[in-house]
């Protein structure tokens, strides 16, 4: 039976490294809820102000780089990253009120927009990147369809089915949805920059306005694919479509034809993710592709 002993510990080792690694002295650890991959505690100091700290045996400098990124080349306002190392990860920590309405569903919309303008010349990223604990493979691709049932699809079934938590039929049926892609998906007129996994928890709101976008998985793909995740939520909806299209176009046949592709495809992270918890929404996404 655990005692809270060995989560004393932890926090204790916490406090330890956090403080040698930015010479400050750091008094107190809360460990903070949210996000699948590793553990997050807030981490207060005497002499500076407060830090999100990450400990995980996940490749924490990736995830670094992907917020430099952010912080560097896009208006996406992201955590300071103060330092990294293996299974360590210390950010700034920014403060929010929990509360995301109506304001902060159309400031969202506005940031995710502007991300989306952001563009390169094909589809993929500078370096291989995370989706959760995972690795996202990102070799630059001339074809948006190309990439996503090469680079996304098919690895990620792969995967699960080797790792267990895919059955079979469904693995097949996702092979069948990857070989039609061509009649199913269309190609952008240009990649957008994506952030990979976004909705509300990913957010850090305050006063109805977006403090900081934190857990990106970023690429250059297709906005319809960040718009799937959106919409797989019941949190948000016709405040952010609306706002999001004051803005940028969301091409006809979307909501109708390619929105249940990439939801699909979010389920099936979420199958790698948790397990079968999953697969009812797996399966209801490929039964209306009529799959």
């Amino acid at each position: 039976m655990d005692d809270g002993t060995g989560a004393e510990r932890t926090k204790a080792t916490v406090l330890q490294r956090v403080s040698s690694v930015l010479d400050a002295d750091a008094h107190d650890a809360t460990e903070l809820d949210g996000g699948e991959v590793g553990s997050v505690y807030r981490v207060a100091f005497r002499d500076r102000p407060d830090a999100a700290v990450k400990v995980d045996d996940s490749p924490l400098g990736i995830e670094a780089a992907m917020l430099q990124y952010l912080d560097r080349d896009t208006p996406l306002p992201v955590p300071d990253v103060l330092h990294v190392e293996p299974e360590l990860l210390v950010l700034s920590f920014v403060r929010g009120d929990g509360r995301f309405g109506e304001r902060a569903e159309r400031d969202l919309a506005r940031h995710v927009a502007s991300l989306h303008d952001i563009s390169a010349d094909a589809f993929g990223f500078p370096f291989d990147t995370l989706s959760g604990p995972f690795s996202q493979p990102n070799p630059w691709t001339e074809s948006w369809i190309d990439f996503f049932r090469e680079q996304r699809l098919r690895p990620f079934a792969d995967a699960a089915r080797n790792d267990g938590t895919l059955p079979t039929a469904d693995f097949d049926r996702i092979q069948r949805l990857a070989e039609t892609l061509d009649s199913r998906l269309v190609e952008p007129a240009k990649p957008s920059l994506l952030h990979g996994d976004i909705h509300p928890g990913n957010a850090v709101v305050a006063d109805g306005t977006v403090r900081a976008v934190l857990d990106p998985a970023i690429y250059f793909g297709h906005a319809e694919v960040d718009l799937a995740y959106v919409d797989r939520l019941d949190s948000m909806g016709a405040a952010f479509y609306d706002e999001y299209q004051r803005h940028r176009d969301i091409s006809a046949g979307y909501f109708e034809e390619r929105r249940d592709v990439y939801v699909a495809f979010h389920a099936l992270e979420n199958v790698r993710f948790f397990g079968e918890d999953g697969l009812p929404r797996l399966d209801s996404a490929l039964n209306r592709l009529g799959l």
